[in-house]
């Protein structure tokens, strides 16, 4: 399928691979798609982003408010974490939790394929699915986009929708343009 896309679109995918690597991540997620189109700030997708507020700052902003940290999240339900790293240093001995991933310590691929996650590999799949609603004979980062609006496609739907972006409104202004090339 990524012969169909445009280097634009080509570099989102990058832009998003580059983004996932690092923060870390495991998979390439449709957030990581969201950044790349904002990066990507010469082109459809970002165009179309931008005339409706919605800049990387803004979708950055965005996910790091939508992130409920760690500690409060077990605090919620009633783990208190200075207590736990207290059992643990008083059975392992101290220091035992410096060197994992729940001290911040989180694995950095350096190379090498970083996968899809489901809803990532979907966006990209609507992505076509779009391309072929209008006749375009690629893929565009308007496509793109286009795809990440669906809702089954995870964080990014939520988070453009949250920001009052829909799949129609998008779909009518990228439908006044002429077909990609």
């Amino acid at each position: 399928m990524f012969e169909r896309f445009t280097d634009p679109a080509r570099r989102v995918v990058v832009l998003a691979q580059e983004d996932a690597r690092e923060r870390g991540d495991d998979t390439i997620r449709s957030e990581h798609l969201l950044l790349g189109v904002c990066r990507a700030t010469d082109t459809r997708g970002a165009a179309l982003l931008a005339a409706r507020g919605v800049t990387l700052r803004v979708v950055e902003d965005d996910l790091r408010r939508s992130v409920v940290s760690d500690r409060d999240a077990l605090a919620s339900v009633g783990i208190d974490l200075d207590e736990v790293r207290e059992r643990v240093e008083d059975t392992f001995g101290p220091g035992a939790l410096e060197n994992t991933r729940a001290a911040g310590m989180r694995r950095r691929r350096r190379w090498g394929h970083i996968p899809f996650d489901r809803g990532a590999k979907k966006v990209l799949e609507l992505a076509l699915r779009e391309a072929i609603r209008r006749g375009d004979r690629t893929i565009g980062t308007e496509h793109v986009l286009l795809g990440m609006l669906h809702r089954e496609t995870g964080r990014a739907s939520t988070l453009l929708h949250a920001r009052g972006v829909s799949l129609r409104e998008v779909r009518s202004a990228v439908d006044v343009w002429p077909s990609a090339m």
